[in-house]
């Protein structure tokens, strides 16, 4: 029998790297390799999410969540996964899609009213992004008890965030994992706010981590600005579920550095100097420094990143330059497998619409 005790999160997040770049006493990091990957995906992400919010103000996107602050939170993430296991992204995870080698403007096309997922799926091994809060937890959990039925070595990673655990969707997605010994990281990405509603009003809980304990699921607390901290808490969690030791509840404190998106004015709910509090501690800027001071990193191969990522900019605004190539009659594709009456018709009213307007 697993006790309380084993499913409690610690009383204060796990840090590997501290806020000014140094390592913290007796921490075991991830290999060199993997943190000089990690600062060069998050250097890539940061300069991507830069050119799709400039994209977005030039009305090139309908919109767009960034997710300038989190890198470590997503790339940490990703770079956890096996080349097997399954990514269930929200609308704010546009880094760690690209991160997981999904062509940018195939992931820029639900954001821009093209289509409802403009990647294949199964081909990435990436869930569509999912804009309904939680909705995709239980996908997720779907997914992985499926893989433990079929005998699959399959692991499902589902992203969420602060305000997707005030829903009942993460309730019955986090009782079923944990009932069900599923597959299933559940990483939820604390940036403070869910969209304008602080943490402080929807829950009363010590930390989101705590909730796992009401489950019968451990639960973790991590520094969701530290790349190394996430990356390894994440990987552990995975081999954890990939053993049949069943589920983890991450809670990853951070920080969303801009407005909830373009739509939205985050200064009538939140004050300047608290962004700026949180600026200062950058994920890439920390683990840059400790990269430098170890002598894992220099200026060349630096520029060398910086560089890598003005072209991956570079590509995604000339991809986006062109129009894209719309059928509207795909409006009626994947609604049902049969499709209904009602529909027919009404796709059959669009067309005549359509063909007329052609014809004029």
């Amino acid at each position: 029998m697993t006790t309380i005790e084993a499913l409690l999160p610690s009383d204060t997040p796990l840090g590997l790297i501290d806020a000014d770049g140094h390592r913290r006493a007796g921490a075991s990091l991830p290999e060199n390799e993997t943190l000089l990957e990690l600062y060069r995906r998050m250097t890539v992400g940061r300069r991507f999410d830069a050119q799709a919010t400039a994209l977005t103000k030039q009305g090139r996107l309908a919109v767009y969540p960034s997710s300038h602050g989190q890198e470590a939170c997503q790339i940490g993430a990703v770079l956890a996964l096996r080349e097997q296991d399954w990514l269930f992204p929200t609308y704010r995870d546009s880094v760690a899609i690209v991160s997981r080698a999904v062509p940018p403007v195939e992931v820029l096309s639900l954001l821009r009213g093209d289509w409802h997922c403009g990647y294949d799926p199964y081909a990435y091994r990436v869930a569509p992004q999912c804009t309904p809060l939680a909705t995709n937890t239980l996908h997720a959990v779907g997914l992985g008890h499926a893989a433990r039925l079929k005998g699959e070595d399959q692991v499902a990673l589902v992203l969420l965030g602060d305000g997707a655990t005030s829903e009942g969707d993460t309730h019955e997605a986090l009782n079923f994992a944990a009932v069900w010994k599923a597959p299933v990281v559940f990483l939820v990405q604390n940036n403070g706010y869910a969209i304008s509603v602080p943490l402080s009003k929807q829950t009363a809980a010590p930390t989101l981590a705590h909730k796992g304990v009401g489950y019968g699921m451990r639960s973790r607390l991590v520094d969701g600005n530290d790349a190394a901290a996430v990356h390894a808490v994440v990987r552990e969690a995975i081999e954890h579920a990939a053993a049949g030791e069943g589920p983890t509840l991450i809670e990853a404190l951070t920080y969303r550095i801009e407005a909830h998106t373009n739509a939205d004015d985050a200064s009538r709910y939140r004050d300047s100097d608290e962004v700026r509090a949180w600026l200062e501690r950058d994920p890439i800027k920390r683990l840059r420094v400790y990269l430098h001071d170890a002598g894992l990193l220099d200026d060349a191969t630096e520029a060398g990143f910086a560089e890598q990522a003005e072209r991956f900019a570079a590509d995604v605004r000339e991809a986006m330059n062109a129009d894209a190539v719309v059928d509207p009659a795909e409006l009626f594709e994947h609604v049902y497998a049969t499709p209904t009456p009602a529909l027919l018709a009404q796709r059959a009213e669009l067309m005549a619409e359509l063909d007329e307007e052609a014809r004029a």
